[in-house]
């Protein structure tokens, strides 16, 4: 019988954030060494936490498959079958990685029958693991402490978390309709994060991201409660498209 075995998961999850580490610290190792067809960086690091990552996936799981960000480009007609698979994002905002400000992730999520059932995003530099199985609740390791996270549920006076790499006018908008009175910029999936904690009330994100950017984060949201809706809602996201880029989403804490 299938079961997650969350205490190895959250191991190869540090695991990697410890490989992202010691690229970080490197200052002849932690810069930019090429760029992708998009034209977004990529680094030591992004290689070597995918390597940590599937190294660890395969021999916990070895028959689930991964898709990861680094890994091979697969043919829908491939993964179109895969019921469960890992979705992972090795080093997601490695630009806050190069402009060295902290704020960057490991992201590993667990998908069955395109559905988010788990995540666990790890932010080495500031050593804060987040992650949520469904049906199991959502938590926060800091330190030798681990924290039970929940969405605020607020009724009004909202707070919002925006992108720092990747601002836009069109969420002023959005965020006019939920009430939201102040606003708190962060990098990579710990937007989600903060949703999930409480300390954030809504995300909206205008403009294309990739489902390994968004899967880990949205399973933590949904086990703390809140929710990822395509566009303004009301339909939640879904993984294992045919073309794995993502519309803009609407993260909400209540």
């Amino acid at each position: 019988m299938f079961s997650l075995q969350v205490d190895q998961l959250i191991a190869i999850t540090r695991k990697a954030g410890e490989a992202i580490m010691n690229i970080y610290n490197d200052p002849n190792q932690s810069s930019v060494v090429d760029y992708k067809s998009d034209d977004s960086p990529l680094t030591l690091a992004d290689g070597a936490s995918h390597n940590v990552i599937v190294q660890g996936l395969s021999k916990l799981y070895p028959n689930i498959p991964i898709i990861s960000e680094e890994g091979e480009n697969l043919n829908y007609e491939i993964r179109k079958e895969y019921n469960r698979y890992w979705l992972v994002d090795p080093l997601d905002g490695t630009k806050e990685f190069i402009n060295r400000n902290g704020e960057f992730t490991v992201n590993i999520a667990f998908i069955e029958n395109r559905k988010v059932i788990a995540g666990f995003v790890f932010a080495p530099f500031l050593d804060e693991l987040y992650y949520g199985v469904l049906g199991k609740g959502a938590f926060k390791i800091k330190g030798e402490e681990q924290t039970i996270l929940k969405v605020n549920n607020s009724n009004g006076k909202r707070i919002a978390v925006r992108s720092k790499s990747h601002p836009s006018i069109e969420e002023e908008s959005v965020l006019k309709e939920y009430d939201v009175v102040d606003s708190i910029s962060v990098g990579s999936s710990l937007k989600f994060c903060m949703v999930a904690e409480g300390r954030a009330d809504v995300y909206y994100r205008f403009g294309p991201t990739m489902e390994w950017d968004t899967a880990a984060g949205h399973a933590v949201v949904n086990a703390a409660g809140g929710k990822v809706l395509k566009e303004t809602g009301p339909e939640e996201f879904i993984y294992n498209k045919e073309n794995l880029l993502n519309s803009s989403f609407l993260c909400l804490g209540f």
